[in-house]
């Protein structure tokens, strides 16, 4: 069995009727209950949870204390390069598009390594665009090689692997996967997937597991909020990271809120996702999986953030860029365009005036 068979199950199923149907008495059994069933989420994922936020809110944070305690675990990005084969509408580094491609070379990799290691952090997310020609596996093991000299948790938002590559992977020393499904409607994922191997959506869907398969320490999954009906994707985010969590129990499963943001191209967004909408999937979340990390990035701007905080946040980004190189100099247009950039410095000194502990390193491989 994997995820795919679980969305099966909600192929036909009423979503329009079924949230215009929650009552108040649906919200409030739901927020009575310890433990959270399918369909206790989809209520809280409701027009009619809105006016219980305030309440959600302060169990949201209870939890949140209770599981994970008052601290924030810090990490940045390292852009290795964007050369990509696919045509994703949504995406500035999609094939079609008129950049600056560049790739970096190890002596490159080590230099913003050294640069990101002297401001603290210990956990880095390598990231690069989708082709296995310019940036193909045996680049990115050397790569963590280099990188596992300076940081304790090398983490991977790559284009999906097999099992046997990514425990080759683990192997060379990475232990985190971040990999969004980007939309789990499967006509909205094949329509703006023009052209490319992304285009194979059960891949994509079943790379998570096949992760957590390869011994893979944390997987962080997630869907690109704006390209399809927020509830039914936060819905199926939920559903994905509930499924790994109970299959695989030696794997830290997390859940990243990324919204669309501005990037090279002219798409926009297909739906709107507001502030209190995203207020609103990060208390459900929370709720549903009160064991689960969630991350939120700099696509989000810095007061914004800082006032998710108390709401279920475990884990967030600093100093970030998202062009090839950017931690030395931008030489190369960025995948979106980041809303907070505020230095790793400056994300230590807000958490620890609002009472929170910023922590640079949670794990040590031997």
């Amino acid at each position: 069995m994997s995820f795919a068979d679980k969305l099966l199950k909600y192929q036909d199923f009423p979503f329009a009727s079924y949230l215009a149907g929650v009552t108040g008495a649906d919200i409030e059994r739901t927020l009575a209950k310890e433990y959270l069933v399918e369909r206790d989420f989809l209520n809280l994922l409701s027009e009619q949870a809105v006016p219980y936020l305030e309440i959600m809110a302060q169990k949201a944070h209870q939890l949140t204390v209770q599981n994970f305690g008052r601290v924030i675990l810090l990490y940045t990005p390292l852009y290795l390069a964007n050369y990509c084969v696919n045509q994703c509408a949504y995406c500035g580094f999609n094939v079609t598009n008129k950049i600056t491609r560049k790739k970096l070379t190890l002596e490159e990799v080590e230099k913003e390594a050294l640069a990101i290691a002297q401001t603290g952090l210990r956990h880095i997310l390598i990231l690069t665009g989708e082709s296995r020609f310019q940036t193909p596996l045996s680049y990115i093991e050397t790569c963590v090689r280099v990188l596992k000299k300076y940081f304790d948790s090398i983490s991977i938002e790559i284009y999906p692997l097999t099992e046997e590559e990514y425990g080759q992977l683990t192997a060379a020393g990475v232990d985190g996967l971040t990999l969004y499904q980007e939309v789990y409607d499967p006509v909205t994922y094949d329509a703006i997937h023009l052209a490319g191997p992304k285009k194979d959506y059960r891949f994509r869907l079943d790379a998570p597991e096949r992760a957590c398969r390869a011994r893979m320490r944390a997987v962080n999954i997630g869907a690109l909020l704006g390209l399809q009906d927020w509830r039914k994707e936060a819905f199926f985010t939920g559903l994905h990271a509930a499924y790994l969590q109970d299959k695989y129990l030696d794997t830290e499963i997390s859940v990243s809120l990324p919204r669309l943001r501005p990037h090279v191209g002219n798409f926009a967004p297909c739906f709107v996702v507001s502030d209190r909408d995203l207020v609103q999937i990060l208390l459900a979340l929370r709720l549903f999986l009160p064991r689960a990390g969630i991350t939120i990035s700099t696509r989000e701007r810095a007061e914004f953030r800082d006032n998710l905080l108390p709401l279920g946040v475990t884990k967030m980004s600093a100093g970030s860029c998202t062009a090839v190189g950017g931690h030395l100099e931008e030489a190369t247009e960025g995948q979106f365009v980041i809303a907070d950039e505020r230095s790793v410095r400056e994300i230590h000194a807000m958490l620890v005036s609002r009472g929170y502990q910023p922590l640079y390193k949670d794990w040590h491989q031997l």
